[in-house]
């Protein structure tokens, strides 16, 4: 057994088990790959893989419990290797963040501003996904931090760290009838609505209130952009629920707004990362940048 074995199993469940796209991957031709397979199978003295041929089809019961060893050595490897990169020099590097689109627009700029400021040697990654492939992102080791709302505090393997709360806010033309009298969800009830999609910047807060009143939405748009719920709005398509922060005094002037924030729960913005990953010094520094850059707009 030897670790050139274990990274080749960490690949191969990488490619879906393509024997092809790991000897790629690892810069050989794949008769050595399937040689070195059975090496490390002959040793355990049981396969690891289901077989149609020569092509892998499947994991047995052995692969799966090997695998989740490969998992932890992997790791380790990776942060044998953050290490040594953050002694030698722990202002280079590369930062991958993974976020939505509110937090990447609304949030971020001024964090990544500062950060950059200090750190010059670091390259920032900003991949923008579903909270869902954000997690992913996470486990994949593509993205060191992740910064969202909903999703991450329902993972075990997450360190979260409250970042800041954040309430709801309504938008509509200026015109509009909403633009007086009280705002009660019943009110809201009767128009079309348009907000984010299910999973994505408190939505789940959003059909929490309208439930617990006993209230149907008539949700007739829903999207990842805010930006793409304000267009639709100035349409005529209906009214907006947006997060507060997204509401831009200068550019959606056109637009009237109304807190929501006694109607529809706080949301908690989160910091997430894996539990076992080695984080390097200027990634540490770049969660203290969000935590100051939230006390400073959010209190």
């Amino acid at each position: 057994m030897n670790l050139s074995q274990i990274e080749l199993l960490h690949i191969l469940q990488e490619t879906n088990l393509n024997l092809s796209k790991a000897a790629d991957k690892m810069h050989i031709v794949q008769s050595a790959v399937s040689r070195q397979l059975q090496l490390f199978e002959a040793e355990l003295g049981s396969p690891l893989f289901e077989r149609q041929g020569k092509k892998l089809i499947g994991i047995t019961p052995l692969g799966l419990s090997i695998m989740e060893e490969v998992a932890v050595i992997n790791r380790a490897k990776s942060n044998i290797q953050h290490i040594a990169a953050d002694y030698l020099d722990s202002n280079k590097g590369t930062l991958h963040i993974a976020t939505t689109h509110t937090q990447a627009k609304y949030f971020l700029p001024k964090p990544i501003s500062r950060f950059r400021e200090k750190y010059p040697g670091v390259s920032i990654y900003m991949v923008q996904a579903s909270p869902e492939q954000l997690i992913d992102q996470l486990h994949s080791r593509k993205a060191d931090i992740a910064i969202c709302t909903e999703k991450v505090d329902e993972v075990a393997d997450l360190v979260i760290e409250p970042c800041y709360e954040w309430h709801h806010a309504l938008v509509f033309p200026q015109d509009h009838p909403l633009s007086t009298g009280d705002i009660t969800l019943e009110r809201l009830s009767k128009y079309p609505i348009l907000t984010y999609s299910f999973g994505y910047t408190g939505r789940s807060n959003i059909e929490s209130a309208f439930k617990s009143a006993g209230l149907e939405l008539d949700i007739i748009l829903a999207a990842a952009d805010t930006d793409v719920i304000k267009t639709y709005v100035r349409l005529g398509l209906g009214v907006g629920l947006i997060a507060g922060m997204a509401y831009d005094p200068m550019n959606d002037n056109d637009l009237a707004v109304r807190s929501l924030s006694h109607l529809i729960p706080r949301s908690n913005t989160k910091i997430a990362y894996l539990k076992h990953n080695y984080l390097p010094l200027y990634s540490q520094h770049f969660i203290t940048e969000l935590l100051l850059a939230a006390k400073e707009v959010h209190g």
